[in-house]
């Protein structure tokens, strides 16, 4: 897709000067009166910005997207959303209006499928908005290209694999041209390839001007896709909000809310421990094909994450 038909997706009117897009005070969420996922949470996101909600599994960060998307309203607190209440849009009020301006892409695609076709899929939102049949046609087209799954425009939903559902997911939410995109987990269970072919949406995306919202546990991908993280623990509560850098870098902050973990080991007489990051194998490192990332992405990749050892602490050496 050419940089013109990209901005053309992606084209939606800003809020008022100096209006968050997102305004939430005291917000809570309580599961069937019993299970707390998120408790007083104050957040305030502006037009443009790029933030990665980080945490671990069952920290909430799918539970606030489901709020940012107003399909849920918060049990406790308020949030403001686009000028509206959520609460009210999740009751049913100008759900319409809203939901043509949040996407929400969530973490099983399979929500997000359920046609015959990949393209009636894709072009049921449209349809929704009463659009003529050449402008659903084109936002279709638009985002099945970009997403670079034109070839499945025909194949069932239940055809496809792992990563093109993802994809498919994503196009249904890029035909409706929305001006927030939230994503959840978008790079879970992926290959290596599609991963980064993902990672490289965003970033453009993002370049279009674009408000990005996505929810993730994986530690690289994250200095790519965001200028800005928020850090939930297990709790469900906000404690850290930053810029990726020093997020990244606070290695007690990252065991604590429990997204990298130390392991002992022995070599000879000396003991010593270092950091993995959770959601990788026992030797952690970057991706295998994080060097294949496309051209778009290099120019933006920082240095690798490398979580710095304790000071003070044993080095990792053999008698």
């Amino acid at each position: 897709m050419t940089d013109s038909a990209l901005a053309r997706a992606v084209k939606a009117d800003p809020v008022g000067p100096g209006e968050p897009l997102f305004d939430l005070r005291d917000v809570g969420y309580t599961y069937s009166s019993r299970q707390v996922a998120l408790a007083g949470v104050n957040l305030t996101i502006r037009p443009g910005e790029r933030v990665a909600l980080l945490g671990a599994n069952g920290s909430g960060k799918s539970t606030l997207l489901k709020l940012l998307d107003g399909v849920v309203g918060p049990t406790q607190g308020s949030i403001r959303a686009l000028g509206l209440d959520v609460a009210a849009v999740a009751a049913g009020e100008d759900g319409f209006r809203f939901h043509r301006e949040v996407g929400l892409v969530f973490q099983d695609p399979d929500i997000q499928l359920f046609s015959a076709t990949v393209l009636d899929d894709v072009a049921f939102g449209p349809l929704q908005l009463g659009l003529s049949k050449e402008e659903v046609r084109e936002r279709c087209d638009d985002a099945l290209r970009e997403m670079g799954i034109a070839h499945l425009a025909d194949r069932a939903p239940f055809e496809l694999s792992g990563g093109e559902k993802k994809r498919a997911a994503i196009a249904s939410v890029l035909s409706l041209r929305p001006q927030v995109i939230l994503l959840d987990e978008p790079t879970a269970s992926l290959d290596p390839r599609t991963k980064w072919v993902l990672v490289d949406l965003i970033q453009r995306m993002a370049a279009a001007g674009r408000t990005l919202i996505v929810a993730t546990h994986e530690l690289d991908v994250v200095p790519l896709i965001a200028d800005r993280v928020v850090v939930l623990s297990e709790e469900g509560r906000i404690v850290a909000d930053g810029r990726p850098a020093a997020v990244l870098a606070d290695r007690d902050l990252l065991v604590r809310v429990n997204l990298i973990h130390e392991h002992l080991h022995e070599h000879g007489a000396v003991a010593h421990s270092h950091s993995h990051v959770v959601s990788e194998g026992h030797h952690g490192g970057p991706p295998p094909d994080a060097g294949e990332a496309p051209a778009e992405s290099a120019a933006s990749r920082d240095a690798p994450i490398r979580v710095p050892p304790r000071s003070g602490g044993p080095t990792c050496a053999r008698p």
